[in-house]
């Protein structure tokens, strides 16, 4: 019986975590492309040539992003990942 409620509780969790929001969007943050300054991005890139925060290596690469407040996006002059995309395959085209 024990097994039976350990699983039911481990599936519980895991749905749990399918339906909540990320993080960022809990907090009322958005990805904005095109602010980080070198070495000051979040996470991974669009051009996939890496995958980790602090690796990118120009100002402002629109390929780069951070999390900043939901709304400040465009005040910071940043773009929204689809428009980050589109100038990216423009500028690498």
């Amino acid at each position: 019986m024990s097994k039976q409620v350990l699983a039911g509780a481990a599936l519980a969790a895991v749905l749990a975590m399918s339906v909540a929001p990320a993080p960022a969007e809990a907090a009322g943050k958005e990805k904005c492309y095109g602010v980080a300054k070198a070495g000051q991005n979040d996470c991974g890139n669009l051009a996939g040539t890496h995958s980790c925060a602090g690796q990118s290596k120009v100002d402002n690469d629109p390929g780069e992003w951070k999390i900043v407040a939901k709304g400040t996006c465009k005040e910071l002059g940043g773009l929204s990942k689809k428009e980050a995309k589109a100038k990216y395959k423009a500028e690498n085209s």
